[in-house]
């Protein structure tokens, strides 16, 4: 489970298995990523983020090595306090590690919020993103800071997405770090 702030996130992997034909791919191993909110049944807002979840894991899971399995990812949320997509995607990439499946890279989610004077806040909080003018969460690539996957709630200009996905980028590395030192710390217990 992975917690900025308040917002935590419990991860669970299950796979690769058999994929049910319907979902199975010749080529490579389907992935299927469930978001369960706190109360009640996924709506819409779940449905899209599983697929923004889903399409970042599968831009770094080396799905040809298990072609016609199925994996799948579950994320549930035990608390939402704001910056709950990067919080889901942090979870997303521990749990892919945890399990040892081989990745080409890893990768994180950064929120930022967009005050209407311009500022920019990371990881807000649930207030915060309430007052914010723009919303945007990035997943980014351990190699080269890449970006996986961006989205955006709001309005902003070009010159201030930029400006956001710097500050994501650089806040990236902090994560990666402790990605690092937690694996580190796991292998050196055993």
């Amino acid at each position: 489970s992975v917690s900025p702030g308040d917002t935590s996130v419990l991860a669970g992997l299950y796979g690769p298995a058999e994929a049910k034909v319907s979902k199975e791919l010749p080529d490579r191993a389907a992935l299927e990523v469930l978001l369960r909110p706190k109360v009640g049944l996924p709506g819409v807002m779940e449905r899209s983020r599983e697929q923004l979840l889903r399409q970042t894991c599968e831009a770094v899971v080396l799905g040809v090595l298990h072609p016609r399995t199925a994996i799948t990812l579950v994320l549930q949320v035990l608390s939402d306090a704001g910056s709950l997509l990067s919080c889901c995607l942090n979870a997303a990439c521990m749990a892919l590690l945890d399990a040892g499946l081989p990745l080409a890279a890893l990768f994180c989610g950064v929120t930022c919020a967009l005050q209407a004077d311009g500022t920019i806040l990371l990881d807000p909080t649930a207030r915060q993103e309430q007052e914010a003018r723009a919303i945007l969460t990035f997943a980014i690539a351990s190699s080269e800071r890449k970006v996986l996957m961006a989205n955006t709630k709001g309005s902003c200009s070009v010159e201030e997405m930029q400006q956001c996905l710097a500050a994501a980028q650089h806040a990236a590395d902090t994560i990666f770090q402790f990605y690092r030192d937690s694996v580190r710390r796991r292998y050196s217990k055993s």
